[in-house]
């Protein structure tokens, strides 16, 4: 998909946007592929630096420190899922159709837009499946829940939610099912990679076709049922 778009975030997550300099480009890139190469508790800027041959200094312009940075990335990841639905969805009236293909588009994000150099999706992708949650489950999450750090991880599951609710007006936990799809794709990539006795999907490669089953299977399951109940 060879489109350029400009990610918008909360300014809060960054000292000056890396998306609006050369330099804060390839901070972001090479912090995705160091990140991804040797995990976050050991990555820090310095190390960062020397990925990049650059600076410590100069990382430290733009970011904070690398929860800042860290979550950053994950929020950029959850605009680009946005944005991605608003894309694959557009034109489709049928609220079930529109679910399947962000059901689908929750486990397939991970295709690599050429036109965003910096970003490597695919491995960004990995990244949020191994690291994401670490950016959101800390101390500071009601502090940075405050200051509007999750706006667009909201954004994401209110959007979803709506299809949920326009597909079954009736179902009382649209925004849970929603959250649940994302994380549930996510982990069951992981689980499949890496502990497959806590899933039943195999993942071979990029071929994510049963977390995509799974997630169907799991959503229309659950809101069948609850069509079925509230007649």
């Amino acid at each position: 998909m060879a489109i350029g778009i400009k990610i918008t975030l909360n300014e809060g997550l960054y000292l000056r946007d890396p998306q609006e300099t050369a330099l804060g480009q390839r901070i972001l890139k090479h912090s995705i592929l160091l990140i991804d190469e040797i995990g976050f508790e050991p990555f820090n800027f310095k190390k960062l630096a020397v990925h990049m041959n650059s600076t410590e200094a100069s990382v430290y312009r733009y970011f904070e420190n690398k929860h800042m940075l860290l979550l950053y990335l994950v929020s950029w990841y959850w605009e680009w899922v946005s944005y991605l639905i608003d894309f694959n969805t557009m034109n489709i009236e049928d609220p079930e159709r529109r679910l399947k293909i962000i059901v689908r588009t929750l486990a397939y994000a991970s295709k690599e837009n050429p036109a965003i150099e910096y970003v490597n999706e695919s491995i960004l992708h990995r990244l949020i499946i191994s690291e994401g949650t670490k950016a959101y489950h800390t101390k500071s999450v009601d502090k940075e829940n405050r200051e509007g750090f999750f706006t667009n991880y909201k954004k994401l599951s209110e959007k979803i939610a709506e299809v949920i609710k326009e597909l079954r007006p009736e179902f009382p936990y649209p925004h849970t099912l929603a959250s649940n799809l994302f994380e549930m794709a996510n982990n069951h990539i992981y689980f499949a990679q890496h502990l497959p006795s806590l899933t039943d999907v195999v993942v071979k490669g990029e071929d994510f076709d049963e977390v995509v089953t799974m997630l169907e299977h799991f959503a229309f399951s659950i809101l069948h049922c609850s069509a079925v109940k509230a007649k």
